[in-house]
Order: C-alpha cells, then structure tokens, then sequence
C-alpha cells in the first residue's frame, strides 16, 4: 500500500512538472527590440516574407526588396492545424501579423493618423476608393468587398507616441473576414508598428476576449539610453 501511494505522488509530480513546463505564451520582440506582444503558445510562428512580398508588390529578387528587408521587420502566428501565410486573408482559425516600418524621411513626411488605419489594408474612404478604382482600371476583381467599419479608436500612448486600433470586416470570396488593426508611431515619428489579427467573422465573435488580450499586449518598449 505505501509502494502504491508513493507511485501515485511521483506520479502526481511528474505530471505538474510537465504541466509547468509548458509555456502559456510565446514572447516576441522585433530586431531593434523596441515592440513587444505575446501570443498564446498553440500558435505557430511563420515566416512573413511571403506577406511582404505580396503586401509591398516587390519582385523578391528587386532592389525595392533588398532596400524594403533593411527597414521592415515582420512575423506571422497561425493557429490553424495546417499553418500558412495564405491564412492571412481567409481562414477559420486566428491569425496574426505584425510587422514594424522604419520610416523614410518621406514617409515621415506624410504620416498621419489615416496612414496609420490604411498601413496593410484599405480602411479610410480614400483608400478604399483608391481601391477600386485601380481594380477598375486593372480589370481585376477586387479581392476586398462590402467593407463594415466595426470599432475605431484613437490610442493614448506614454511618451508622445500615437496610434490607433480599427476592427472592420471584409467579405474575401464567400466569407467575412473580421480584421483587427493596431497601428503605433513612436515618440519620434520614425517607426510604426503594427499588429493585424484575423478571422473569419463567426470565429472572431467567439474569440474576441483572446484577440482583446493579444492586441492589448502589443507595446513599444523605451530601451535603456
């Protein structure tokens, strides 16, 4: 009988130390090491080039593309059980993008709150006219369709740095996708940061409290000097 007890208590052990083995969250800070965020662990981390590829329009091989990997910094998680950076713009299961922008002197020029909200997606109203038109002029259909404005929200930041957080949906094929956009210029107007979380709409009603504690991880960080 104390042979039994005792095999149950080390097993009991065994068991809480692997629990406590496992990580809760997956801690993620960009190159320069100035933002921050965390994401559940049962995500997957992927390689974003292939997003910025598309994003930016740029032949991977081009010197825009060279010049582009020096100033943009990006990652992706995917919670799907068969990851990929195609999950972007459609997918059941959450997905998350962030990227951070050193700014050229021109973009700082022309940085402004609206530029913040349009930095991935068409958001404004400009934007999205913009938007169709080239798909006009192109003879392409758009990708982006029946744009529903969600939430729209100017943050407060420490230290002079300015942001904002937009939640809108698009329709992408047959689906509605909910996106979640938070957009940060630092105290220096040099670099924007930005977090994207997406899902299909029905999945991120559901999940809306796990993406609320994901953006609101995402911080930039004041290094020391």
């Amino acid at each position: 009988m104390k042979k039994t007890r005792a095999s149950i208590v080390l097993l009991a052990a065994i068991f809480m130390l692997s629990a406590c083995g496992q990580p809760e969250f997956t801690y993620v800070r960009d190159r320069t090491g100035t933002t921050y965020f965390k994401v559940p662990a049962s995500f997957t981390q992927l390689n974003a080039n292939a997003i910025e590829m598309y994003l930016s329009g740029d032949h991977p091989n081009s010197q825009a593309a060279q010049l582009r990997a020096q100033r943009v910094w990006s990652t992706a998680f995917d919670q799907s059980t068969e990851p990929s950076v195609n999950h972007l713009l459609g997918s059941a299961d959450p997905f998350v993008y962030a990227t951070v922008h050193q700014l050229t002197e021109e973009q700082r020029d022309g940085i402004s709150l609206n530029r913040l909200r349009d930095f991935v997606l068409p958001v404004t109203e400009q934007m999205r006219e913009l938007y169709q038109q080239q798909s006009v002029a192109t003879g392409q259909p758009p990708t982006f369709r029946n744009f529903e404005l969600l939430n729209d929200e100017v943050l407060s930041l420490d230290n002079g740095a300015r942001g904002v957080r937009v939640r809108f949906n698009y329709q992408i094929g047959n689906d509605v996708q909910t996106f979640d956009h938070t957009a940060i210029l630092d105290e220096k107007g040099a670099t924007v940061s930005v977090m994207l979380i997406g899902c299909q709409s029905l999945c991120f009603r559901k999940r809306a409290g796990e993406f609320d504690k994901i953006a609101s991880s995402f911080k930039l960080l004041r290094l020391p000097g």
